[in-house]
């Protein structure tokens, strides 16, 4: 459901156009910042904004009443993180679950979730050790479906870890053993984590089942999309440049990752002056007649 059927229309759909006044959107807003994020009432702004001001174009009204409100602010979100040991701890836990692959994988590659629901193994190079990402899978109005990645960024290549690269290898055999167990064939176009009949993972499913998993290992509020905030912020703290985190991450720019991760990169600049301590000499003062 849009934003326009969920929210707009429900809330100012019943005042007539040339009677929606700034107030009432204000008002609006305010209520809706109570119960939804800033970023959340912020892109609803803009969805209305934009309508009312093709209604100004088409003599529909005189003026845009959005250019008279304030809109909201999107709060920038505290990120979670999980450091080394926490990222033990979570795969100890999570030991044994039919969706260890996927958690294993997030934080090997840093790839969403709808990127890894919609991976093929035809996406998958074991020999190459590298992921193609060409598809996502989405859930809408309860149906799963695949769609193109929305950018063109966001198709991309992305390289593997060996250790990962170990993990499919193994991961596949077993899928291949339970494939023919049911009497079919493990092909190209069948996903890489699937349920046990070869059907698409739930998204919802799949991250109620990380929360309890970190619930259980006593990480607090992670959330699944933070094992990408973990992968990004451990590739940085082991010093692999921001463009290569940036192109991995599938990011617009190298300018938006840094940042989303400027904490991160704020807090490298003690040991980056130690490193360069090292390498500079001592400053030496020209001595004095």
């Amino acid at each position: 459901m849009s934003v326009v059927e969920r929210h707009l229309i429900p809330n100012l759909g019943h005042i007539q156009l040339r009677q929606l006044h700034p107030q009432e959107v204000q008002a609006y807003y305010g209520k809706a910042c109570e119960r939804l994020s800033g970023r959340t009432v912020q892109h609803q702004h803009r969805v209305l904004s934009q309508a009312l001001k093709w209604g100004v174009r088409q003599g529909y009204l005189g003026r845009n009443p959005c250019d008279l409100v304030d809109a909201p602010r999107a709060k920038k979100m505290t990120m979670r993180t999980l450091t080394p040991d926490e990222v033990e701890v979570m795969l100890t836990h999570a030991a044994g679950n039919q969706f260890y692959p996927i958690y294993y994988a997030a934080v090997s590659t840093g790839l969403r979730q709808a990127e890894l629901l919609g991976l093929r193994w035809r996406d998958v190079n074991l020999d190459e050790l590298s992921i193609s990402v060409s598809q996502v899978l989405y859930k809408r109005r309860g149906v799963c479906t695949f769609k193109e990645p929305k950018t063109s960024g966001s198709s991309r290549r992305v390289s593997m870890t060996p250790k990962l690269g170990c993990y499919l290898r193994e991961y596949r055999r077993e899928r291949e053993i339970l494939y023919l167990e049911l009497g079919s064939v493990l092909s190209l176009d069948d996903l890489v984590f699937a349920n046990a009949d070869g059907e698409p993972i739930d998204p919802c499913t799949l991250t109620h089942n990380f929360a309890r998993i970190v619930r259980r290992a006593g990480l607090g509020n992670v959330r699944f999309h933070d094992l990408r905030h973990t992968f990004a912020s451990i590739m940085l703290l082991r010093g692999a440049k921001p463009k290569v985190i940036s192109e991995a991450l599938g990011h617009a720019s190298v300018a938006f990752t840094m940042d989303v991760y400027s904490h991160i990169i704020s807090g490298m600049q003690e040991d980056a002056m130690a490193l360069l301590d090292e390498v500079l000499p001592e400053g030496v003062r020209a001595c004095q007649a």
